[in-house]
């Protein structure tokens, strides 16, 4: 038996962690759990978040509309889940809801129930409801978990233990105060965030993070400094690397990557490395280091679209785009195909969507259809009849180029040259 079907994607892992699931359908979040429940310590239910790309999906704090279907996904997990099972909900419009919807989870024989002490409209600058969060604690035999105290009340770690005695709850759950500064869990107080902010870089650089979540964990501790002259070169930065020298850690990350090479190469001698191939290694296109920036558009006239309506006046098929995912950070690369050439960006993008737009503006580079970004201040009519001026003018140059070659290689066709017939056949 496989280790997919034994539980576990990482042999030999034992799980420190808990895995959070956003579902709103009980069979495919057992599925989920199956798969990953020998890599982790517990699996939790997300039925909080009151943003739209969960909410939309009936999941997170959509499914506190439907009891029934809270009881279905969180009986059957565990059912058939050997983790414990918990859930994270927030509060409903009354204190009998709420009270009602906490005993029916805990009917379900989930471990421990986290609440944000806010409702699904509320936001954090609206003030977190501790009185209801112990109401429910007081209502419930299994353990409750405060959420929401983050900024209002959590500003340091003697401030945790002020939270859950005010709502009477086993525990606190912290999620933005201790992303502005981790060291709030630290007895003696907190760190001055320049400290904590190189300490991660620390982190990060020893164990390769990905730099564009080092650098949304930085601009987390920065917070209202994003704007300062630091915080704009923080924004700017497009490595680690970038990263380090901005902090004036550079030497520890050039010292850190050449141990790694080291080590690698020792691991490559016995066998025991794994090569990973370079992102634009053997691309067989034309690339260009470009990404597209969808401000500079208009929805009408996006770089497919034109590159689109091109082949169409040139009669030829259209463009096909072939789009990969890297699993190490999810990001997309594409290469489109155009009358028997390709085309691709030698930079990744984070969306499928992009990858193509890249694409497709290396491709109207490459054929001379540069200008398709529009002046806000026309009118549609008039952004139209550009963009099809610029395809027509487009056409005419490749037309030009095609029969300079026609010609040069060509002496019979010199000789019984037609204007009118070369007009005709494009």
């Amino acid at each position: 038996m496989g280790e997919r079907e034994k539980g576990s994607l990482i042999p030999g892992r034992f799980g420190a962690a808990a895995e959070q699931e956003g579902t709103a359908d009980a069979e495919r979040a057992l599925t989920v759990a199956t798969l990953i429940q020998n890599d982790v310590a517990g699996i939790d239910i997300n039925m909080g978040c009151p943003k739209e790309y969960s909410t939309k999906g009936g999941m997170g704090a959509a499914l506190l509309l439907f009891p029934e279907k809270i009881e279905m996904i969180l009986s059957t997990l565990v059912k058939g889940v050997s983790k414990p099972i918990t859930c994270k909900i927030r509060i409903l419009p009354s204190l009998t809801e709420t009270i009602s919807l906490v005993k029916l989870i805990e009917k379900t024989g989930v471990a421990a129930i986290a609440v944000h002490g806010r409702s699904k409209d509320e936001r954090p600058q609206h003030p977190v409801h501790c009185d209801v969060i112990k109401a429910i604690s007081q209502a419930v035999s299994i353990p409750v978990i405060a959420n929401g105290g983050s900024q209002e009340l959590i500003r340091q770690f003697q401030d945790i233990h002020a939270f859950r005695s005010a709502t009477s709850t086993s525990s606190v759950m912290l999620a933005r105060a201790a992303m502005w500064n981790p060291s709030v869990f630290r007895q003696e107080g907190l760190l001055p965030v320049e400290t904590v902010i190189r300490d991660y870089i620390v982190y990060a650089v020893r164990y390769d993070n990905h730099y564009t979540n080092t650098k949304y964990c930085l601009c987390q501790m920065l917070r209202d400094q994003l704007e300062s002259p630091l915080g704009k070169r923080l924004h700017a930065a497009q490595s680690t690397l970038e990263i380090c020298e901005i902090f004036e850690l550079s030497d520890f990350y050039e010292s850190c990557r050449a141990a790694q090479k080291a080590k690698k190469a020792d691991l490559q001698s016995v066998g025991l490395a794994t090569t990973v191939k370079n992102d634009d290694e053997d691309l067989n296109a034309i690339s260009l280091p470009i990404r597209f920036d969808k401000r500079k558009y208009m929805s009408q006239f996006t770089p497919k679209m034109l590159l689109l309506e091109w082949c169409r006046k040139m009669k030829l098929p259209q463009p096909v785009y072939h789009t990969v995912q890297r699993p190490v950070d999810r990001f997309f690369h594409s290469i489109v195909k155009v009358d028997e050439r390709q085309y691709a960006s030698t930079l990744w993008d984070k969306s499928k969507k992009l990858a193509e737009q890249s694409a497709a503006i290396v491709c109207l580079h490459t054929l001379g259809l540069t200008e398709v970004k529009m002046n806000e201040s026309d009118s549609v009519q008039n952004r139209k009849r550009k963009l099809l001026c610029q395809i027509d003018e487009g056409i005419r140059l490749l037309n030009e180029e095609q029969n300079k070659k026609l010609h040069q290689h060509d002496p019979e066709h010199r000789q019984h040259h037609d204007p009118e017939h070369d007009a005709a056949s494009f």
